[in-house]
């Protein structure tokens, strides 16, 4: 599936192995980046970058992007399979089989997220798929190849998230309470009404529960960052964390709480596509505080980005209205109104990082076919990445569907 919320019906990808069109086709992807390589993973929060959109930038994008799509081909989707929920090629294979030869990185960690839901007894009675507790959700890779090192300007490492497949991810994606992240001291310097950094309580347990079989996502991030921090610490390194859906929600976590666990983390960013909101003002302060840059890439008519819960806004790079999402000035507020809406409810939500908004409605391919399914899909923002030159102006006409059904 390509989803996220259970407000749509799941997409099933192609049974076929045909391997997708790259998404880098249609445009240069040998543009080096050198002693630059900071601005475009957000150093300056892509200041003057997005708009119009920067080739380099564009390139970037679409390829982290590929790297996301990749976690899609390589899932079992097939309920009938016993191999349901897991990863349908060997690690070495994963980036060749799945449509993306060629990258020059490697695939070093296989990821895994746990539901922490409770079952009752009688569940063993339904198919076993209704009950997978854990599914393989995306992979770790570090960039080998030293022309790619020499183009990008450093070694990466790539972190990359799948969207919501199994039944129990669709139940924590419900869960959309927010609830306080543990072992954190809130900052009461910028919010003195809200001194608590909480998340969404479903993806927060897909990231920290564990199972029998499989540690907890995050003691699998951390084992393997550590590692590859030790092997190449002493050299120019980032960490880039690019997931759709609730992928993009894990990414902004997983990011969080490598900054917090690594005192001398590399630079550290997300790319995330289609993600739902994932925690409140404190989180977001907490977040900016500690260096990490998101980039939201964000399709104006795609639902699951005005999820969940609401917004107030306090926060200046959210000034203007948004078509979709409820927004209020605390300074219209009495002070006992602002300290009950943001102390008491588990509903104020905050966008987090910077904003590219796309929009469908400039797009020809999927204007006609439009609907909440297509809006969120990730071949839908890939193409939009692709066509995109400026907020002012529609898509270039030769942007193209980048991904094959």
């Amino acid at each position: 599936m390509r989803l996220a919320m259970g407000v749509v019906k799941p997409y099933t990808l192609p049974t076929k192995t045909k391997h997708p069109k790259r998404s880098s086709d249609a445009v240069p992807h040998h543009l080096k980046l050198g002693k630059k390589w900071n601005e475009y993973h957000g150093s300056n929060n892509w200041e003057g970058l997005l708009d119009p959109l920067d080739e380099k930038l564009r390139v970037e994008i679409l390829r982290y992007g590929k790297f996301v799509e990749s976690t899609y081909n390589s899932f079992v989707f097939d309920t009938s399979s016993p191999l349901y929920g897991t990863c349908r090629y060997p690690k070495q294979s994963v980036f060749h089989r799945s449509g993306l030869p060629g990258t020059g990185y490697r695939l070093t960690k296989n990821l895994h997220a746990t539901s922490g839901i409770e079952l009752p007894r009688w569940v063993h009675k339904l198919p076993s798929w209704v009950s997978n507790q854990s599914s393989w959700i995306g992979y770790v890779a570090v960039c080998q190849d030293e022309e790619e090192i020499s183009r990008l300007g450093r070694r990466d490492i790539v972190v990359a998230f799948r969207g919501t497949a199994t039944c129990l991810e669709w139940l924590e994606n419900l869960r959309s309470t927010l609830t306080q992240i543990p072992n954190v001291t809130p900052s009461s310097d910028i919010f003195p009404y809200l001194q608590r950094p909480m998340v969404e309580s479903g993806f927060l347990s897909l990231y920290s529960s564990s199972a029998r079989k499989y540690q907890s996502l995050q003691k699998e991030v951390r084992e393997e960052i550590s590692r590859l921090l030790q092997s190449y610490g002493d050299e120019p390194l980032s960490i880039t964390i690019a997931g759709h859906s609730l992928g993009a929600a894990l990414a902004t976590l997983t990011a969080y709480d490598i900054t917090k666990t690594f005192k001398h983390a590399p630079s550290v960013s997300v790319i995330s596509f289609g993600g739902p909101r994932v925690g409140n003002q404190s989180f977001r302060h907490e977040v900016e505080k500690n260096g990490i840059k998101i980039l939201r890439i964000v399709n104006s008519t795609d639902l699951i980005t005005k999820v969940p819960g609401f917004i107030i806004n306090d926060h200046e790079d959210l000034g203007e209205e948004r078509k979709g999402i409820n927004v209020a000035s605390p300074g219209s507020l009495s002070t006992w109104l602002q300290k009950c809406i943001l102390e008491k409810t588990q509903w104020n939500y905050a966008d987090v990082g910077r904003e590219l908004r796309l929009c469908t409605e400039n797009s020809p391919i999927v204007k006609p076919n439009k609907n909440v399914a297509t809006c969120h899909e990730l071949d839908t923002y890939l193409h939009l990445v692709n066509g995109f030159r400026t907020s002012t102006c529609p898509l270039r006409s030769t942007a193209k569907r980048v991904l094959s059904r």
